[in-house]
C-alpha cells in the first residue's frame, strides 16, 4: 500500500496509541467526579493540557477541547458572531477555506450576517491592501486558515492578525489544522486557533479550540461540566493526554521532518512537470499538499484506477461536499482545472521509493485512461 492522503488523516503514531490505551485502562474515573478517582483523571488533563499550552506558547485556560477541528471551527465562527452581534455582522474570510468554516458562514448569512470574500494574489495568497480595504467598524470577524487544506498555500498569518488588530470590535481566528505539526506557529497576533490532533499522528475524535482569555463566546454545547464553560461534557482523558503526546512528538526535528518532504515534493514537481501534469500549487506551498490537474479524465475516475494498484491519493479535502474544488478555481480561475483536480499529500513517513512506484503508475494510468477518451470522441 502506498498511502499519499495525510492531509485528510495521518495513521496513528504507534506511542500515541500506547498512551491512550494505557490511560484509557488505568484512568477510569470521570475528570468531573470529586473522588480520588475523578481527581486523578483531572490531574493528568491538567498536565497533559499544560504541556500543550507550552508547545503552542498560550495559557492553559485557553484551550477548549472539541471533538475535532470542524466543532472547533463551528465553535469559534459561531461563538463569536452570536455574542458579539450586537457589534456588528461584518464578517470578512476566503474562497480557500476548509467546509467547516465556510458552511458555518453560510448558515450565519441566512440569520443576517453579512460574509464577504477577499481578493488573492496570483499566487493565492490573501491580497492584504484589499484586505485593509474591506474592513470595516462593524467587521466582528475574519476567519482565514493558515494554511490551504487544498492547494498548501501558506497566508501571512502575522500581517492579517495586525491589520485586524487595528479594529477591536473584530477578531481574528484562524484554522491551524493543515500548519500544526508540520511547521511552528506563531498565534502572537492570533483570537481563535482551531485544530485536530488527526492530522499530526495522533487519535480521531478529539481537537482544541485556542481561545485567548479576553475573549468571551457564546458556547455551541450547553449544560455539563466540563474543563472549560465554553464546551460542556465529559472531558475525554485518554485521547487529551495522547494529543498532547502526539503534539510533543510533532514538534521533535520538526525542522528536519519539514526539509526531507520538501524534497520529495521537489522530485514529485520535477517528476509530474515531465509529463504534462499540471500542478496547481505554487512553488512556495508547504510540501506536504500538491495539488495537480489532469485534463478530460474524472478526478474520481484516476482515483479509483489508483486504488486497484492500492494507490491512496485524493480528490479534495476529504470533507468537501462539492463536486467541483472552488479553492482551485479560486486561485487559477480555470473552471477545468478545478473540475479535475487531485491532492497528493505527504509526510515525513513517505519513502523515496514510494514516490517512484506513484509516478510511474501515476503517467501509466494518465496514459490509459486519456486514450479511451480520445477513441471516445
Amino acid at each position: 500500500m502506498i498511502y499519499l492522503d495525510y492531509s485528510a488523516t495521518t495513521p496513528v503514531n504507534e506511542e500515541v496509541l500506547k498512551s491512550y490505551v494505557d490511560t484509557t485502562r488505568k484512568m477510569i474515573g470521570n475528570p468531573n467526579s470529586l473522588h480520588k478517582l475523578g481527581v486523578e483523571a483531572k490531574s493528568l488533563i491538567d498536565a497533559a493540557t499544560r504541556q500543550i499550552a507550552s508547545i503552542l506558547q498560550v495559557k492553559p485556560n485557553e484551550i477548549i477541547y472539541t471533538s475535532g477541528a470542524s466543532e472547533a471551527n463551528n465553535t469559534a465562527i459561531k461563538g463569536i458572531c452570536f455574542k458579539y452581534q450586537n457589534r456588528g455582522k461584518h464578517i470578512i474570510t476566503t474562497q480557500l477555506e476548509h467546509s467547516s468554516v465556510l458552511e458555518p458562514l453560510k448558515f450565519l448569512e441566512k440569520q443576517g450576517f453579512e460574509v464577504e470574500y477577499v481578493n488573492l494574489t496570483e499566487e493565492g495568497k490573501v491580497d492584504l491592501e484589499d484586505l485593509k480595504r474591506k474592513m470595516r467598524d462593524d467587521t466582528i470577524l475574519v476567519t482565514i486558515a493558515s494554511i490551504s487544506s487544498e492547494l498548501g498555500i501558506i497566508q501571512p498569518i502575522k500581517e492579517i492578525g495586525k491589520i485586524v488588530k487595528e479594529y477591536p470590535k473584530a477578531y481574528f481566528h484562524t484554522d491551524i489544522t493543515q500548519s500544526l505539526g508540520k511547521e511552528k506557529v506563531d498565534l502572537t497576533n492570533v483570537d481563535l486557533a482551531s485544530f485536530s490532533a488527526q492530522k499530526f499522528y495522533g487519535m480521531k475524535g478529539i481537537g482544541a479550540l485556542i481561545k485567548k482569555e479576553n475573549i468571551v463566546i457564546e458556547p455551541l454545547i450547553h449544560g455539563g461540566k466540563s474543563t472549560t464553560k465554553d464546551r460542556s461534557g465529559t472531558p475525554p482523558t485518554a485521547l487529551i493526554v495522547s494529543m498532547a503526546k502526539a503534539l510533543r512528538l510533532a514538534y521533535e526535528n520538526i525542522d528536519e521532518k519539514r526539509d526531507q518532504v520538501q524534497h520529495y515534493n521537489d522530485y514529485l514537481r520535477k517528476e509530474l512537470e515531465k509529463g504534462n501534469i499540471t500542478i496547481n500549487s505554487p512553488k512556495d506551498a508547504i510540501p506536504n499538499i500538491l495539488n495537480i490537474s489532469i485534463e478530460q479524465i474524472k478526478p474520481e475516475t484516476f482515483l479509483h484506477a489508483l486504488e486497484e494498484k492500492e494507490i491512496y491519493i485524493s480528490t479534495k479535502t476529504a470533507c468537501s461536499t462539492n463536486d467541483t474544488s472552488g479553492a482551485v478555481f479560486a486561485v487559477t480561475q480555470d473552471q477545468e482545472k478545478a473540475n479535475h483536480s487531485l491532492r497528493i499529500s505527504i509526510s515525513y513517513l513517505t519513502t523515496k521509493q514510494e514516490l517512484e512506484i506513484f509516478v510511474k503508475e501515476f503517467i501509466k494510468i494518465r496514459n490509459e485512461l486519456s486514450s479511451l477518451y480520445v477513441k471516445k470522441d
